[in-house]
């Protein structure tokens, strides 16, 4: 009883501390997600045929790629192709992920802003047009804030997305829940309370992202028939 106790004491530290790590690359790469989401989402919806063939090519290569190949190629591929004309050029992984993770998520993140501004009555931009409002100014002061608000939920589910998607990284050797989890097992045996206590962290980390969600949901659908 005391050697599992101990076990579970020795261990729990080195996991929190990657549990910080697995939430610091979400966040960052959610950041950088959310700019690059609402780009090819204008770039979708601009009646430039170069600009929407942007976004649909970064889509299909997105979607139709699995993450964990975007990873190799980003960690791997990218470096060898730079280091052609930059030998020195090295690439942390911790970085290869953050632009996988934003990469990958701001591909998703694109298709919900665009689906949320669709959602927004088109009455909107004719009368903020009839007001002498030019296109690009009202689509940032009228219809991206109002569209903001109807995907929220979805942002926060995009949220709990990354945040287990940060798992494949262990793959590139960024040391988060999954890859300390890993390291913990092939010093210590501990396979069963190692995988159980990852297994909890994650549960209840995205518990408390799904209550958020559930929350955010309540107050704008309450917001929206308040009025």
């Amino acid at each position: 009883m005391s050697n599992t106790g101990f076990s579970i004491m020795i261990i729990l530290p080195r996991l929190l501390a990657s549990l910080g790590v697995t939430i610091r690359l979400t966040v960052i790469s959610l950041v950088f997600a959310v700019l690059l989401g609402m780009l090819f989402c204008l770039f979708s919806i601009s009646r430039n045929k170069l600009l929407h063939f942007f976004s649909s090519l970064y889509l299909d290569i997105i979607r139709g790629t699995p993450l964990l190949v975007q990873a190799f190629f980003i960690y791997f591929g990218i470096p060898q192709l730079i280091q052609t004309f930059a030998p020195s050029f090295r690439m942390s992984p911790d970085t290869a992920g953050i632009i996988t993770l934003s990469l990958n998520a701001g591909a998703y993140l694109s298709e919900i802003f665009r689906s949320g501004i669709l959602a927004v009555d088109k009455g909107q931009m004719e009368a903020a047009r009839s007001l002498g409002l030019p296109k690009s100014r009202a689509m940032i002061k009228i219809i991206i804030p109002q569209a903001i608000r109807i995907v929220t939920p979805s942002l926060v589910n995009q949220f709990i997305i990354t945040l287990k998607d940060t798992s494949i990284l262990s793959v590139i050797g960024i040391r988060e829940l999954t890859k300390t989890g890993n390291l913990i097992i092939a010093t210590t045996f501990e396979s069963f309370k190692t995988w159980l206590a990852v297994a909890v962290m994650y549960l209840v980390i995205i518990k408390i992202l799904s209550v958020v969600s559930q929350h955010i949901e309540r107050r704008l659908r309450s917001g929206t028939s308040s009025r």
